[in-house]
């Protein structure tokens, strides 16, 4: 029609660049808050997001969205969220932060900027919460790019947090979230941003890597437990099953590969199934390897975070009532073994090794094939088998005699740094091996005063090279 004008659609560029002024005008507003206000913050977003009732709704809605996860199970991982305001609200994040006299060094905190929080489907409610906590602690504004699959709860959270703001009367910019995400939105948004938390998939870590700005990525999962001779083996097998079972197995630091001495095997074994294992004969391990992977190697969608009973009816078997996760045996690990890879799910493979090296040798195996860098675990009271695999795996986090998905990321009963965000180090392509926690989300200023020379002889640098043969 003559006269019309069509308003052209805006673009993602012109979407991210709305949100990033947004965010540093809420940034701007911010600035000068002194600590205890930026603590009362947290704790009215800790709040507002980890009350039974609210979490409860906000995880149970994941689940729904998504249909990933354990409905019943995953209200419990607001310890999580209380974990990590216990961790921020021990920490300082205004002026100064630390200081080192013997060095002459003190530090002082500044903002990271704005950063961009890519949400994990299996993590929705979770992980904005958490970050959110970190963020707002660090005087940064944060924006949540969601999955498309769990769009709908990372709205409603986002939503939650921004009111707690405005309730304290601080800028409710400071959290946003993306409405309408999508993978090409999600690159201008970690372009734009001055640092990206990426927790998701693999080729989303490796986008937020190749940006061009600062990003903390994380790593894919394979978590293998070494059970000794001298585990005890109800307590091994009650934390395998509280681990393996969370949230229908879809976390990465969720137990995947068993390796279980062979004079405790049998015993083991039959507590696993008392713990509620079901082990799968030869036929129905072959029925459940078509199921649960594709003719590629890849992990198959359906087969993903769904419950033991519901995998086990996918791949044309039953299983009886009360049988909450599966249990598969293995004999060889390699790439082309597809059981010795990770597999997000209640499904777990258990070897037998006899010879603690031989133990050793198939850790670093497993890794090969996958989940290098993140994690593995180890019930045993022997500290010189404890000590062994620490200098063996290639992982960044070892848990001893711990359920791992609930211990990796912190708790109660750990000293781990709380977090829903784990890097793997350089094994797994991530800049940081750490937890990423509040210094994460902190620039560092360090101001250096002289101190008396500490400038050791050249004797004592050099010993007996000194004055010895040059190569001129």
């Amino acid at each position: 029609m003559a006269g019309t004008v069509t308003a052209r659609p805006i673009t993602e560029k012109q979407t991210v660049q709305e949100l990033v002024r947004r965010a540093r005008v809420a940034m701007q507003e911010i600035e000068n808050y002194d600590q205890a206000k930026l603590d009362r913050l947290c704790q009215a977003v800790g709040w507002a997001t980890a009350n039974e009732k609210t979490f409860t709704r906000l995880s149970n809605m994941g689940v729904d969205e998504s249909g990933l996860g354990d409905r019943a199970g995953r209200p419990n991982k607001r310890f999580k969220i209380m974990g990590i305001l216990r961790d921020a609200l021990r920490q300082k994040s205004v002026g100064i932060i630390e200081e080192i006299p013997e060095r002459g060094i003190v530090k002082y905190a500044k903002p990271a900027g704005v950063i961009a929080s890519l949400v994990p489907v299996t993590n929705a409610a979770l992980t904005e919460a958490g970050n959110g906590i970190y963020a707002v602690k660090a005087r940064d504004a944060i924006i949540f790019s969601p999955h498309p699959a769990s769009k709908n709860t990372t709205i409603e959270t986002v939503r939650i947090m921004r009111a707690a703001l405005k309730k304290q009367g601080a800028p409710e910019d400071v959290f946003q979230v993306v409405m309408k995400p999508s993978i090409p939105l999600a690159h201008e948004l970690m372009a734009t941003c001055d640092l990206t938390i990426a927790t998701g998939g693999a080729a989303m870590v490796r986008a937020a890597y190749s940006s061009g700005k600062p990003a903390y990525g994380v790593g894919a999962g394979n978590a293998t437990m070494v059970i000794d001779e001298t585990a005890n083996i109800e307590e091994a097998a009650r934390n395998t099953r509280l681990s393996k079972t969370s949230d229908n197995g879809s976390g990465c630091s969720a137990d995947g590969n068993l390796l279980v001495e062979a004079s405790i095997y049998d015993a083991f074994l039959e507590q696993l199934q008392k713990e509620g294992g079901y082990l799968v004969n030869d036929g129905e391990k072959k029925k459940l390897k078509q199921v649960m992977w594709d003719a590629g190697g890849h992990r198959t969608p359906q087969t993903i975070a769904r419950t033991a009973a519901k995998i086990a009816e996918l791949a044309g078997f039953a299983i009886p009532a009360g049988k909450t996760f599966i249990i598969v045996k293995g004999s060889d690990i390699g790439k082309q073994h597809l059981f010795s890879s990770e597999k997000l799910s209640p499904v777990l493979t258990i070897f037998k090794y006899s010879g603690f090296e031989n133990a050793l040798q198939m850790v670093k195996q497993i890794y090969e094939v996958g989940g290098k860098g993140h994690s593995c675990g180890i019930y045993s009271f022997d500290d010189a088998h404890i000590h062994q695999l620490a200098l063996t795996a290639p992982v960044s986090r070892m848990m001893v005699r711990q359920p791992q998905s609930k211990a990796n990321g912190g708790a109660w009963t750990n000293g781990m740094p709380m977090t829903s965000s784990m890097g793997c180090g350089t094994w797994g392509g991530n800049i940081t091996s750490e937890n990423i926690s509040l210094k994460h989300y902190m620039n560092t200023t360090w101001v250096s005063r002289p101190i008396a020379e500490d400038r050791p002889s050249e004797a004592e640098l050099f010993g007996d090279f000194l004055n010895s043969e040059t190569f001129d």
